[in-house]
């Protein structure tokens, strides 16, 4: 069996679907909150990549963290261990199949706190709110 052949065949066994996780609780005081974004994609396939971005978001999907596919990234919220091992998952569903897969990858890692996917964005939608209001109270002079 020539090198390469090996190399395919330990990617082939790579991808085998991972046994299906125990999360770890928000409760338990090990508990490491993590915010992802993440985009995983094969290169050298051609333009359209979505068939195999698929294929990455399922694993994420079927993974039980809290998750947002967009255009351009995933978000992934849980515990710092449990998003890590989502994520290695989730690559290694293409790179599995013996494609050359590119990851982007950013980490909020913030302790004690819970639920920052959703926060942030409310906490940025009233700041916005409240300067629309305070642009408007100028107008009125």
């Amino acid at each position: 069996m020539s090198s390469e052949n090996a190399d395919t065949t330990d990617a082939a066994q790579e991808s085998q679907p991972a046994a299906k996780r125990t999360l770890k609780p928000a409760t338990d005081p090990t508990y490491v909150n993590t915010l992802a974004s993440v985009a995983i994609y094969p290169n050298g396939v051609g333009e359209e990549l979505s068939q195999y971005v698929s294929q990455a978001v399922e694993v994420i999907r079927e993974s039980g963290l809290t998750n947002e596919t967009h255009s351009m990234a995933t978000e992934i919220e849980g515990d710092l261990d449990d998003v890590l091992g989502v994520i290695r998952d989730a690559t290694m569903k293409l790179a599995g199949q013996g494609y050359r897969t590119g990851v982007h990858l950013s980490l909020d890692i913030r302790p004690k706190f819970r639920d920052q996917m959703h926060a942030k964005v409310k906490l940025v939608d009233s700041i916005l709110a409240a300067q629309g209001d305070a642009d408007e109270g100028e107008n009125a002079h």
